[in-house]
Parts: structure tokens; sequence; C-alpha cells
């Protein structure tokens, strides 16, 4: 309950993440690891529960058996609470052979599960980004203001409106147009160069979004961004959530005020990484008051038997051995050998870094054996011939086993 409302989420975890190829190539981009012991989902599944939201359903979608797998192990809540699960759920096709055929097909696809928990409100949040937020604080704007919907929104620079979705509010907030990845857009009043976007974290009253699905549905509108609240705009009262006015508990004060990151393509995923490192990052993974919850972790500690480190986070059972390591994130058991040097880069589970290696601006992801000798990262052209990816910003990408021991 908040503000003596009950809550129901649904959060969209179904995403294909095709521009995170070849992260994304066997999991789904919710998915993905993040930071040391983390994925994705992690972040949004932490903020409903640090906010006291415990009714949760996780509709997967696209290559889910990681995702799954994740959840059974890290998420599991209380069975002697009523009311307190988070529950995956595949499509059910209960109303034809479809799969999800979008956010706002996923929920009417799925409207027996709000009849079922009968909830005041609805929250329907994204799976792939990364954030701090107390939703309690949205949730108490929604009522505040009678809004029908709620749009949590904050500004984004002109020339990325092609990635969200731009709303345009009057002086009262009240949303008065929503376009779904315009190729242009006007700026914001008081802010030249930016337009105010959609985070893709809405509340609805619970009533009123039932009879949005049917109507939507009727007209084949299946996205929320794209169909259902452009409409809703026009006949309710849609409102805009200033993300940048929501605090949480424990933040540092070098800490970047309301970061948020999409982290959609490799670009954007790697630099969200290296975001979390130094003493003074811009989000710092560590607050006891609002905590990032991540899978339990058996391993053994990290090893360091000799090397240079500079600014690095270590997983656990990492073994590093006479190797130098500087502006890295290197995740559960990975194996660095003597010689080895690794610089600007994340290396995911279980990969070994052979003797003599030389990794710089890359992503290793699991189960990868880099041979002895082998440059990654310092020849892109050379880096495509073996096959790896090579993103905009020239980040060399090993795909999952790729290299073979």
């Amino acid at each position: 309950m908040i503000a003596g409302k009950s809550v129901l989420a649904f959060v969209m975890a179904g995403g294909e993440g095709s521009r995170l190829h070849p992260l994304t190539a066997e999991r789904s981009k919710p998915s993905v690891p993040f930071n040391g012991r983390h994925r994705i989902v992690d972040f949004v599944l932490s903020n409903l529960v640090n906010s006291e939201i415990f009714s949760i359903y996780l509709l997967v979608q696209y290559k889910s058996q990681s995702l799954i797998e994740h959840i059974r192990r890290t998420w599991v809540m209380s069975p002697l609470i009523p009311h307190h699960f988070i529950t995956v759920v595949p499509p059910q096709m209960q109303h034809g052979p479809e799969w999800f055929q979008g956010t706002a097909d996923s929920v009417y696809q799925n409207l027996h599960l709000i009849d079922l928990v009968k909830p005041d409100l609805v929250v329907v949040f994204g799976a792939d980004h990364v954030y701090r937020m107390d939703i309690r604080q949205m949730v108490q704007f929604h009522l505040d203001t009678r809004a029908d919907a709620t749009v949590a929104a904050l500004p984004v620079p002109l020339d990325q409106t092609r990635s969200f979705g731009i709303i345009r509010t009057d002086s009262a907030g009240r949303i008065r147009d929503f376009r779904e990845k315009p190729e242009t857009a006007d700026p914001m009043p008081g802010r030249p160069g930016h337009a105010l976007a959609s985070m893709g974290n809405y509340i609805f009253s619970a009533d009123l979004l039932v009879d949005a699905l049917r109507r939507a549905h009727k007209k084949e509108g299946h996205d929320f961004g794209k169909d259902l609240l452009p409409a809703m705009a026009e006949t309710n009262r849609v409102m805009a959530y200033d993300f940048a006015t929501n605090r949480v508990k424990g933040m540092r004060e070098f800490e970047e005020e309301a970061y948020w990151r999409d982290v959609g393509t490799i670009d954007a995923y790697y630099e969200a990484n290296f975001d979390t490192l130094g003493e003074r990052p811009k989000f710092c993974m560590l607050n006891g008051q609002w905590p990032i919850f991540a899978a339990p972790d058996h391993t053994e500690a990290a090893q360091v038997h000799d090397g240079h480190i500079r600014t690095a986070s270590l997983g656990a059972g990492v073994v590093i051995r006479r190797a130098v390591i500087e502006r890295c994130l290197l995740r559960r058991d990975v194996v660095v050998e003597e010689g080895a040097e690794v610089s600007q880069s994340i290396i995911m589970d279980r990969s070994v870094i052979g003797p003599g290696a030389q990794i710089r601006r890359a992503i290793i992801d699991q189960y990868n054996h880099v041979p002895p000798g082998m440059r990654i990262g310092y020849d892109l052209d050379e880096d495509r011939g073996r096959g790896f990816h090579v993103s905009e910003n020239g980040v060399a990408v090993v795909g999952k086993g790729q290299l073979k021991p």
C-alpha cells in the first residue's frame, strides 16, 4: 500500500536488444550483466522493492531463459505474505496465437492478472535502464494531481529525440502532445537544445488503464508510447512527472543528480558501466539506504598475487597473476594471467585473459579464453576480421564463448 492505495507493477522485460548485439545474442536485454554482479533488470526491481511495491509481474519474451534463471536465483519473495511476489510471465496467448505485439499488448494479454489482484493503481516500468528512483514520490504526484495516467519524464538533447517518446506539456504539467521517436522536436520552454522525453515509466489508475487497453486493442494499437498514451492524452488527464525532483536516500554529493541511462547501445552500456567506477563516480553502486540487489554469491574472495591495479571493480573469485589492470570491471571468476595488460575494459564472468594478452576499450563477454599474446582493441580492422563486433565509438566486443580454450 502507498498512500492508502494498492499498487500492482508490470515490468516490461521482453526487449530483444538488437542494438546491444552481440551481448544479446543468447540473452534478452534486461538480463545483460552490469557492473560487478548485477543484471540490468536488477535496477527496476530494486527500485520497486525499495519503494515498497511488492506485487510484480515480469513480462518476458525474447531469449528469456537467462533472465528467468536470474529471477529464480535472486528475486524470491516470501511465499507467506499475500501479494508479495515477483512472477515471470511469458506470453500466454489467451487472445490468439501471437506473441506480445508491443508494450501495451503485453499488458492487454494479461488483463486477467489485474482482475486477479484488483489494485487501485498499476505501474508499468521498463527493465532496461540504469537509475535509482523512489517510485512512491511519483505515486504521490499522481494522486495529488488527480491524474488518470502519469509519465516519468526528463530533458534530453534535441539530437537524441529519435530514441525517445517526446512530450509537450502545458504550464500545469499536463501532457498535450505525445510523439514516439520523432525525427525532430521543438525545444522545451527555457531549455534550448533540449526536449522533454518519456522514461518509459508509467502510472495508471487501474480501471482507466483496463478501458484504455481495450480501446487500443480494438484499433490494433499495441504500444504505450505510440498508441495508448497519445490517445489518452486527448481524452484523459495525463501528467508528466519530473524525474529531476525525485530524491533517493543515501545519495552522495558527488553523484550526478537524476542519473538515468538508457543502455540500449554498446557505447551507452559501456559508458554507464564506467560511470560506476572511481572515488567519485557519477552513479555509486554502494548505497546501504537504497541498495541495488544482486544474486547471492558463494564464490571465494578475489585474489591478487601481484601486479599493478588502478581504479578497478573486482568480482568474487577473480584471480590476477602479475598483470596490469587499469580502469576495468572484472566480474566473477575472471582470471588474468601473468604479463597480461587490461585497460578500460569490461571482462565478464569466467573469462580467462591469457599470458601476455593486451586488451583495451573492449567488452569480453562470458566464457571466453583470450589466447596468450592476443591484442584486442588496438587494431579495430583486425578485430573485425576476427569476427569481433566494433561499436561506433570503437569499443571491441567479443561475444559469449567466442574464443575457446
